[in-house]
């Protein structure tokens, strides 16, 4: 039985819908992508339904079409999720998809809002000067995604006591994003790393864009860095004390996906914290090393079920 099927996902369009979802899904999330091979089947669809709305929404800010303006292009997308909530019929397959998930699982609006609005704070904000300034940024940008994926995915204990562990997550994931990605980010005008923070260290902007124009790494960079590295993992240590809420089939999936990510942090480290001018990639036979037993694991112990029924 193939994901659609075991989701009850029977209409035509609805289910060119989610397969459209699961293409972006497996062409941009590599890693997310491997860890919800993992979930039952009857979960992947909405998985992949809400990473694809989150991809869709952050290409129209980084990568938008030339001659577009993403300012209009975003507010279109806000103009289709409030559709969505309203009862109405999306005519994009991503928004398509989306409504099904949240009125399939009764997601909240607000997280949506909230992440449509850091959205828009990167078409208005180049930098924040604290850690606390940047708060409101990785709520909207990543801890609801957390937080959207944590009714798909279903806790042991009301829901509400594993909001923290999944907003953990989010905030963990994003906070390796903006390590591993320094260097794009400054050649889009945008640094995600505090300020006060940075010149703590001796660094500034300038400084980060003299070091990735000439390919040369700088000890105060490196230093600035480590100590960001160290931040992100303890956030992990926050997000990993979460997974026991989780329904136990979805456990290995996330579990996955915090190990692969957070193996990032360990290409950072091995690089010597040269982001500027190498990207951070966790090898794919690692990735494959980690997901493999548990895919595995997971495909015997449906086989074994199959056989008893």
């Amino acid at each position: 039985m193939n994901e659609l099927d075991a989701a009850g996902i029977a209409e035509p369009s609805l289910r060119a819908a989610y397969t459209e979802c699961r293409r972006i899904n497996a062409h941009y999330g590599r890693t997310f992508f491997l860890a919800t091979r993992l979930l039952p089947a009857r979960t992947r669809p909405f998985a992949h339904a809400l990473y694809g709305f989150a991809r869709m929404a952050d290409e129209v800010v980084d990568n938008p079409a030339p001659g577009t303006d993403p300012a209009a292009a975003l507010d279109e997308v806000a103009v289709m999720v409030a559709r969505v909530f309203d009862g109405g019929t999306p005519a994009d397959p991503v928004l398509t998809a989306l409504a099904d998930t949240v009125r399939r699982h009764d997601l909240d609006r607000e997280l949506f809002d909230a992440f449509l609005r850091s959205m828009t704070m990167d078409l208005k904000i180049t930098e924040y000067a604290t850690y606390a300034d940047l708060r409101e940024y990785i709520h909207g940008s990543a801890e609801v995604i957390g937080l959207q994926m944590l009714p798909v995915f279903g806790t042991v204990v009301p829901l509400a006591e594993a909001v923290p562990g999944a907003a953990a997550l989010g905030e963990a994931f994003q906070l390796t994003n903006f390590l591993r990605d320094v260097g794009e980010d400054l050649d889009r005008g945008r640094l995600y790393l505090p300020t006060e923070e940075l010149a703590a260290f001796g660094v500034d902007r300038e400084l980060l864009k003299w070091s990735r124009s000439r390919g040369l790494p700088d000890r105060r960079v490196r230093r600035v860095l480590a100590v960001a590295v160290a931040r992100n993992r303890a956030v992990y240590r926050r997000a990993e004390a979460g997974i026991p809420l989780l329904r136990p089939e979805s456990r290995d999936c996330v579990r996955t996906a915090l190990v692969l990510y957070e193996g990032i942090l360990d290409e950072i480290t091995a690089l010597g914290y040269d982001v500027l001018n190498t990207r951070a990639v966790v090898p794919r036979r690692r990735r494959l090393g980690v997901a493999l037993p548990k895919m595995l694991a997971s495909a015997w112990s449906n086989s074994r079920l199959k056989v008893r029924i």
